[in-house]
């Protein structure tokens, strides 16, 4: 089973590069994050074989989960915090898989409340993590965490230092995370440096190679015993028009 997250960067701007993605890759699923828009095209996806679901907001934000097998929606908000509008979160189970897809919050600036909402997200995130795990709940939640979980993933770790995806408490919290006994899909085979999902639009980032990895596929160990590979395909990133990130994807055995 083929599994992909992409934060498209506007789903309205990036409709035909996820289309053609999905006609080239032809994976089960693909979980969607920052769509921008109420709206979601869920007839074009069906045209090629996708049901779709999506939790959507005006402007900001918004996930879609679209698979070629039928989905059933588990939660569409994280829970604890009934006043969180924000659309960040879809809980579905698909083909006996429960598949979390997330935007975790950016934090910046680290001198506002944009950063303890963040923080105070993650923390709820390892609370229902932590429930699914005690209930012997399989999973794999994957999307833009907005998290740089070390130097080497990063371009200039000493330059990100005080930004509010290395800072040193984002990092705890998603070490507390991974404690729960998940695992990082993408370093389960591939140990090299310098491997980037995230790709500035300023400063000529993209050609330059000046990238940082924040969107990732945590597995629960059911899962991990599973996985035969995780790779990040950069070459939509070199796209015109392109978003700022690029897919990543993870391949189960049955």
């Amino acid at each position: 089973m083929k599994i992909a997250i992409w934060n498209v960067n506007s789903i309205k701007a990036r409709l035909d590069h996820v289309k053609n993605w999905l006609e080239q890759n032809q994976p089960d699923v693909l979980m969607i994050q920052e769509l921008k828009g109420l709206d979601f095209p869920t007839t074009e996806f069906e045209t090629l074989g996708y049901e779709a679901e999506a939790v959507t907001q005006k402007a900001y934000n918004g996930v879609a989960t679209l698979s070629r097998h039928p989905i059933t929606v588990e939660q569409n908000a994280l829970p604890g915090d009934t006043h969180d509008e924000q659309a960040r979160y879809l809980e579905t189970t698909i083909n006996g898989l429960r598949l979390i897809n997330i935007y975790l919050p950016n934090g910046n600036p680290v001198d506002t409340e944009k950063f303890d909402y963040k923080l105070a997200w993650m923390e709820r995130l390892k609370d229902r993590l932590k429930e699914l795990r005690s209930n012997d709940v399989p999973f794999a939640i994957g999307g833009d965490f907005n998290v740089i979980p070390e130097g080497r993933d990063c371009y200039d770790p000493e330059g990100w230092q005080a930004d509010a995806l290395f800072r040193i408490e984002t990092r705890r919290k998603f070490r507390a995370i991974l404690n729960l006994g998940l695992s990082d899909a993408f370093r389960v085979y591939n140990n090299e440096d310098q491997q980037y999902t995230f790709w500035d639009y300023q400063a000529g980032a993209w050609p330059k190679g000046l990238g940082i990895r924040i969107d990732h596929f945590l597995l629960s160990p059911p899962l991990t015993d599973r996985l035969q590979s995780c790779v990040i395909d950069p070459k939509p990133r070199g796209l015109e028009k392109a978003s700022d990130h690029t897919p990543v994807m993870i391949e189960l055995r049955d």
